[in-house]
């Protein structure tokens, strides 16, 4: 099947750009069935507000007391471990297993 450079228009900001022949083969190749919906720059644009995100709570380990800094914000009051006890408790669970 041959394909065609088309005009698709971005969902973001609404310029028109250009998925090329050569994007829909790639497309094709990695069984990706829909067009792309954002332009370059929209992509861009998402990609760094999604790193800026990031959210990072201090929190004291449940295990041994020390203060931590973890890559989510706790809910539902499970306790929290710092990389330390959670490393050992992963050893822990793994040696039991075997």
């Amino acid at each position: 099947m041959g394909f065609a450079d088309r005009d698709v228009q971005c969902v973001d900001c609404g310029v028109m750009f250009v998925f090329s022949a050569g994007e829909q083969q790639f497309f094709q190749e990695k069984g990706f069935t829909n067009v792309p919906k954002h332009c370059q720059q929209c992509k861009e644009k998402k990609q760094r507000a999604g790193a800026r995100r990031r959210i990072e709570t201090q929190v004291k380990c449940a295990q041994c007391g020390t203060l931590t800094t973890v890559p989510f914000k706790p809910t539902q009051g499970r306790p929290v471990l710092c990389r330390t006890c959670f490393a050992n408790k992963a050893k822990d669970v793994s040696t039991a297993a075997a």
